[in-house]
């Protein structure tokens, strides 16, 4: 029995975990210490090219949630990522160099996985495959993994993205409804969108304040061309007093049925799901630090208590059409066998993508006669492999781990401190119940290469 990984980062890493300690023998080709993109510095694997923080870790919020399925299911992410923490209060935080090396040696340990150091340029024949490249994948394994996606759907449809621009998302219970109302431009069909009225006043602090906001630094592989088509709010604030009046602010046509008065400005914001727990920030796409835009969106009235589940995004990222292209296991519809994990799948963030590779490494081992997983909506692991795998989703964009993905509470009256915990202990008692999944022999004892023991 033999699987096949290609990249060593968070997914690529764990799937190759989940297979081994399930008695599959793995072959991992990583390109690195020969090749490395200009987001990585190390040779090691899973290195975390951004932050250190793995973001909260208590079960009142949705990261917290996911951290402790991946523990109760024998992540190798996770393991790591607690062995070496550091503090950082109620987050978890970790050495960045300690973490990349314990997963580097934990794996390159493990009898059953056999590391590669070669670029791939096209997808190896081999299955089951798990391609965890990354967001950066080079331009020749894109160009394949075009070839092959395009061919097995049997449609011409671009099967990539290669550009993030996405709006802050929106708890719906955090907005203020006395300051905000349902209503369609000019009453014409239904009042789909719900406005957030601001006076003239309000809305010259807000547009200065956009226009002062410190943004996210470039990275080394993207350029200031990777806005030219998909203008950033802070840009268009920055052109002049009226230009989001004009934009995505445009209050003409736009009236408070409760008092038939029209406002200065509006920002609007759109239902992101069916269950209307999440709304989007209609043309907020921003390039603006996380910390500011929780600042300078809060001036909107109706948003001064706002949860955001998601902050606005803008950079340069190849991912895939996943709700066309993959099922809940993160398997290509069209071409059993291949699996594919970790940010180009559209999830977004370190434990997310380690969840995908979990998702696709137990997947993969089902084909060699383990349990197939199933992870119940009610889960977070259940909910985002669902979020990527939906074929309703419109205009789908990659997606942090947040409570909107998972189905409400059967009891509406809950209040909001309680919701929250009460997802988790419903997810944690679907996991402890589900399919079998934990109940996999676990290899996580057995001997290493050197003799020592993994526990």
């Amino acid at each position: 029995m033999r699987a096949y990984v290609a990249g060593a980062g968070l997914a690529g890493s764990e799937a190759a975990w989940q297979l081994a300690r399930r008695g599959v023998a793995v072959t991992l080709w990583e390109m690195k210490p020969g090749r490395r993109t200009p987001a990585h510095h190390s040779g090691d694997f899973a290195e975390l090219c951004c932050s250190n923080s793995l973001r909260g870790d208590h079960l009142e919020c949705a990261p917290g949630l996911l951290k402790e399925e991946l523990r109760r299911l024998g992540s190798l992410i996770m393991i790591c990522a607690d062995a070496t923490r550091v503090p950082a209060g109620s987050a978890l935080a970790v050495d960045r160099e300690g973490f990349a090396r314990k997963v580097t040696e934990t794996l390159r340990a493990h009898p059953l996985v056999t590391v590669i150091e070669t670029e791939l340029e096209v997808l190896p024949d081999e299955r089951p495959l798990i391609v965890a490249t990354g967001p950066l994948t080079t331009d020749k394994l894109t160009a394949d993994i075009r070839r092959v996606l395009t061919g097995v759907s049997g449609t011409d449809a671009e099967p990539l993205s290669f550009f993030d621009a996405a709006a802050p998302l929106i708890a719906a219970d955090s907005i203020d409804m006395e300051r905000a109302y349902y209503a369609a431009r000019y009453r014409r069909g239904e009042p789909d969108y719900l406005n957030c009225p601001m006076e003239k006043d309000g809305y010259l602090r807000f547009r200065e304040a956009l226009c002062e906001a410190k943004q996210a630094a470039l990275h080394g592989f993207e350029d200031n061309a990777v806005f030219e088509g998909c203008l950033p709010v802070e840009v268009m604030a920055r052109r002049g007093v009226d230009t989001l009046r004009f934009g995505p602010m445009k209050p003409i046509g736009l009236r408070d049925p409760r008092t038939d008065k029209g406002a200065y400005a509006v920002a609007q914001l759109r239902r992101d799901n069916a269950a209307g727990s999440v709304f989007n920030l209609v043309g907020f796409q921003t390039h603006l630090l996380f910390s500011e835009q929780k600042r300078v969106f809060s001036m909107i009235p109706a948003l001064r208590e706002a949860e955001f589940l998601r902050y606005g995004v803008m950079h340069r990222n190849r991912y895939l059409d996943s709700p066309r292209l993959l099922d809940r296991r993160f398997q290509s519809r069209h071409a059993p066998g291949l699996y594919f994990a970790g940010q180009m799948t559209g999830v977004e963030g370190y434990i997310e993508s380690a969840a995908s590779g979990l998702v696709a490494g137990l997947a993969a081992a089902a084909l060699q006669g383990q349990p197939a997983p199933d992870f119940p909506p009610e889960t977070a692991i259940g909910a985002l492999s669902r979020y990527i795998s939906n074929p309703a989703v419109e205009d789908f964009q990659p997606m942090n781990i947040h409570f909107g993905l998972l189905p409400p509470p059967e009891d509406p009256k809950l209040r909001k401190s309680e919701k929250k915990r009460y997802l988790s202990e419903r997810a944690l008692g679907q996991l402890t119940a589900g399919d079998g999944v934990l109940d996999v022999p676990r290899y996580a004892d057995s001997q290493t290469k050197d003799g020592g023991s993994y526990r």
